[in-house]
C-alpha cells in the first residue's frame, strides 16, 4: 500500500496541476481504502486533505489499518454511515478540488449496497477532477460488466496490469507498478 499511496501521488501530480487544489478521499473499507489512506498521508504534506470513510475501522485489514492510523491524526477522517452525513458534506463552491475513488478495488463480488452505492451517487455529482485507484467503484475488475451504477473517473489510476473490465476505458487509464513480483500480480 504505501508504494501504491507513493506511485499514485506521483502520478497524479505527473498529470494534473494540483497546486492548490484540496484533496478529498473517498475510501472505502477494502484494500482499495488502504491504498487511498497511503495516497491520502502523501498528498497530506502539500494539500489540504479530506478523507470521507465508508466503512468500518473494524474491518479493515492489517495494512489498511496500519495506514489509517498512520493518518487519523494528521488528515481529517470524516465517517460516512448514512445519506444524511454525507448531505452535510460539499467542498466550497470557490475551491477547486481533486476527487479521488478508492471506495471499491478489485474485490467487488455483487451488487453495490449502501453506504457504497450513496458514495459513488455523490461522487458522480461533484464538480472537479475525478481519479480512480485502480479501477473505478461498481465496474467488474474481470469483465465489461458494470454494476447498476459506478464512478464516473476523468482519470484511472491502476496498479500491475490493465484488468479486462478496464477495456473500455483503456483511454484514460494509465498502469503504474509498485514493485510486487510478477507471480504476485494476478
Amino acid at each position: 500500500m504505501e508504494n501504491a499511496g507513493k506511485q499514485i501521488h506521483f502520478t497524479i501530480k505527473q498529470k494534473y496541476h494540483t497546486k492548490n487544489k484540496h484533496i478529498i478521499v473517498f475510501a472505502g473499507q477494502g484494500n482499495n481504502g488502504g491504498d487511498g489512506f497511503a495516497t491520502a498521508k502523501h498528498f497530506a504534506k502539500e494539500n489540504p486533505t479530506i478523507i470521507l470513510f465508508f466503512g468500518e475501522k473494524e474491518k479493515l485489514s492489517d495494512a489498511a489499518l496500519e495506514h489509517y492510523e498512520q493518518i487519523r491524526k494528521e488528515i481529517n477522517i470524516i465517517k460516512i454511515n448514512t445519506k444524511d452525513d454525507l448531505e452535510k458534506f460539499h467542498p466550497q463552491k470557490d475551491i477547486q478540488c481533486i476527487f479521488i475513488d478508492a471506495l471499491l478495488g478489485t474485490g467487488i463480488k455483487d451488487d453495490l449496497k449502501d453506504p457504497i452505492s450513496f458514495a459513488i451517487d455523490h461522487y458522480n455529482t461533484l464538480l472537479g477532477t475525478k481519479i480512480s485507484i485502480d479501477i473505478p467503484s461498481g465496474i467488474d475488475p474481470d469483465n465489461e460488466k458494470t454494476f447498476p451504477k459506478s464512478c464516473h473517473a476523468d482519470y484511472i489510476i491502476t496498479l500491475h496490469d490493465l484488468k479486462p473490465g478496464l477495456e473500455p476505458h483503456k483511454d484514460k487509464t494509465v498502469i503504474v507498478d509498485i514493485g510486487l513480483p510478477k507471480k504476485e500480480i494476478k
